[in-house]
């Protein structure tokens, strides 16, 4: 007999024989259901433009702080460490109290701190900001998408997860035609980046601030206020459930963690370093490098979006794989040729990938976690990750350090750092490690979490959700983790 895992990697045929036409679905969301998306992807969006602001930026900091690369890619890495205390935080607020203004908050923080580090002075109070940064950043990622992926159907989830996942890709187009023809016009330099996106934040919690509360969290307090519980009840019932849900889950989480260490060493390792690794190993200008990473990003929206919309039939798992195989079949265009139409195209093909595989995970997550517990086990999840992965960028330094290439710079021979070597064999073993822990790890399909209890519920902890709240035909929501064989 098959292992579980691999007998689950597409999803049953039954599953999907109750699903309506995607473009019924579509149909029948209302403005409401694609305003709370929307938002959600828009201050994913702002993670992203924030996040990168520093990787375009690494030239310019160079110059003005007078430090090495290895020395500013620390900044990175300090915002990649403090990023999971964001995540538990603003997770644990917002599967407590609702989505919206914990979402507000955690973008208003984000807009300060990035409007700060537009107004710095020297290198030590820049990397005070950015770790503080990482804290705000932490918890955008687990709001954000609990906000826009459980007021849509199940149907189009996967849509979602791929659309709502891409605006980090979006985030980082937009930080770099911010880079490319605003940063070089303008006296403040390389700050006009970060002030930029902080009024992006800041609109984004504006936008959210208008919007109500998540129709989820809505329906779960009328019911609890119907029971007569009152705020001190519902914590300690909350505080009670987190430490069922650890003792049920524990398994669960360890993997959830190791899969987010992998995505995050994948994507971290494939784009961090991306502009210095073509200025410096491929002797681009730091236009064309930008020009070539929005490339790279257009292919990031296209694979995130298809590989969202393919899931929803083929199944989370196995979309996941096939997209991480082509990014190790698109490595040797990625790295070999000297061309910027070459190395432009496999930036394409490599990011359409890389993000494919990505668009998968925020539905993927939602529907492996704790139903009760959206925001905090996702977001938690993919910043341990990121917390393992943060020092990815110096990883590709120091390899840069100790493996030389040799290029024509204007017209002498010039010895440079090979990060095309160290990319290549970087991004290769990551991708064998996301393939293997993603065949071994659970998925479960269309699960209905949006019918399980709230976080401050008695029982919030169980996977159950009563047949009575399932539509007819809905796949069997009970399956965990624990039922691998």
């Amino acid at each position: 007999m098959a292992p579980y895992f691999l007998r689950n990697l597409v999803p049953r045929r039954e599953e999907g024989k109750h699903s309506r036409p995607l473009l019924t679905v579509i149909a029948s969301v209302t403005w409401l259901q694609w305003a709370q998306f929307f938002c959600g992807w828009l201050a994913w969006t702002c993670d992203a433009i924030d996040f990168f602001s520093v990787s375009l930026s690494v030239t310019h900091l160079q110059d003005q702080f007078n430090k090495s690369t290895h020395d500013i890619t620390t900044a990175i890495t300090l915002t990649l460490l403090f990023r999971p205390l964001g995540a538990v935080l603003f997770g644990i607020v917002s599967d407590r109290y609702g989505r919206k203004w914990p979402l507000v908050c955690n973008l208003v923080l984000v807009a300060v701190l990035e409007l700060g580090a537009g107004f710095v002075h020297n290198f030590k109070q820049f990397l005070a900001l950015r770790s503080l940064f990482g804290v705000g950043m932490g918890g955008i990622w687990g709001l954000a998408a609990s906000t826009a992926l459980e007021n849509l159907p199940v149907e189009l989830r996967g849509v979602g997860s791929g659309f709502l996942q891409e605006g980090y890709a979006v985030g980082y187009l937009i930080a770099a035609v911010i880079n490319l023809y605003l940063v070089p016009e303008v006296k403040s330099g390389w700050r006009a980046l970060f002030w930029t996106a902080s009024g992006i934040s800041l609109f984004t919690a504006f936008l959210r601030a208008l919007l109500p509360e998540s129709e989820y969290f809505l329906r779960a307090k009328e019911a609890d206020r119907a029971k007569g519980a009152n705020t001190s009840k519902k914590t300690k019932i909350f505080l009670h459930e987190v430490k069922e849900m650890l003792k049920r889950h524990w398994l669960l989480c360890i993997y959830a963690v190791l899969l987010m260490t992998g995505f995050n060493f994948l994507s971290h390792g494939s784009q961090d370093l991306y502009p210095t690794y073509l200025q410096q190993s491929k002797g681009f200008s730091a236009h064309n490098a930008t020009v070539a990473t929005i490339i790279g990003n257009l292919g990031a929206i296209a694979g995130g979006v298809v590989a969202g919309f393919v899931s929803q039939y083929i199944g989370r798992r196995l979309t996941i794989i096939i997209m991480v195989l082509l990014i190790g079949a698109f490595i040797p265009l990625w790295i070999l040729p000297s061309s910027f139409s070459a190395l432009s195209a496999g930036a394409f093909c490599i990011q359409f990938g890389v993000q494919g595989a990505w668009g998968v995970i925020p539905i993927q997550l939602a529907e492996l976690s704790p139903p009760a517990f959206r925001a905090t086990f996702p977001g938690v999840a993919y910043q341990l990750g990121n917390m393992v992965s943060s020092a990815s960028a110096q990883i590709e330094t120091v390899g840069g350090q100790n493996l030389k290439t040799t290029i024509i710079k204007e017209g002498n021979p010039t010895v440079v750092p090979d990060y095309a070597k160290v990319q290549g064999i970087f991004i290769g073993v990551v991708a064998a490690f996301v393939v293997l822990i993603t065949i071994v790890g659970p998925e479960k399909h269309g699960s209905h979490f949006e019918q399980h209890k709230a976080a401050f519920e008695q029982g919030a902890a169980e996977d159950d959700i009563p047949e009575k709240d399932l539509p007819s035909g809905a796949p069997d929501a009970k399956e965990s983790f624990h039922q691998i064989e």
